[in-house]
């Protein structure tokens, strides 16, 4: 009998995805200890803040103006929020994919980038306040304004989020069985909704 060929077993070892793992674990907030997915929500509340607290975007009211024709005329910090939201729920879509097949596990612990993408939503669409101001007319529609971060929003809407990541109300645990990336990411996009519908019923209060 001959002896396995060491080289052939190494080939068809599958290689491993180190951008598509680097991506799918945050940057690594994934392998930290205890409760990675609130090491990657944490991590979504800086990128969702990014703008307001780094970047050179004023921190003014922010409206989408649009002219008669309808072509877009004035940009505001929220297009780059927008912007990221999109990418990197993409991104996770391809990277928790390749990442749960290379761990050969449907949904692995150490996958926090739905957590982030999850996040990201809950900040974004539960600072929008929609006033009386938004209409439409035949010269623009005036989409609202973003309610200023501060550290009582920052909480509320991370510790939300948190509650109904965990507690899953319909329909984020039926996403879960999607297949691939996407019953990975979906359930935290859900979460994200209703965690902006909190921030909503919050405000509105007078919270």
């Amino acid at each position: 009998m001959s002896a396995p060929n060491p080289t052939a077993t190494t080939s068809s070892a599958p290689r491993k995805p180190r951008l598509a793992l680097a991506i799918a674990t945050a940057f690594g907030l994934g392998y930290l200890p205890k409760a990675p997915g609130t090491w990657g929500s944490l991590g979504g509340v800086v990128l969702a803040m990014y703008p307001f607290w780094f970047s050179a975007f004023p921190r003014a009211v922010p409206t989408l103006v649009y002219s008669r024709g309808g072509s877009l005329t004035d940009i505001d910090p929220l297009l780059p929020q927008i912007s990221s939201i999109v990418a990197v729920a993409l991104i996770g879509l391809w990277s928790a994919h390749r990442a749960a097949r290379f761990w050969r596990i449907k949904d692995p612990p150490k996958i926090v980038i739905d957590e982030v993408s999850g996040q990201q939503i809950a900040l974004l669409l539960g600072g929008l306040w929609w006033t009386q101001s938004g209409r439409f007319t035949d010269a623009h529609v005036d989409f609202s304004r973003f309610v200023s971060p501060n550290w009582k929003y920052l909480l509320l809407g991370f510790i939300l989020f948190r509650v109904f990541d965990i507690w899953k109300p319909f329909p984020a645990r039926q996403a879960e069985s999607l297949p691939g990336g996407l019953g990975i990411m979906a359930d935290d996009w859900i979460a994200g909704i209703y965690a902006a519908l909190g921030l909503w019923i919050a405000r509105a209060l007078g919270l």
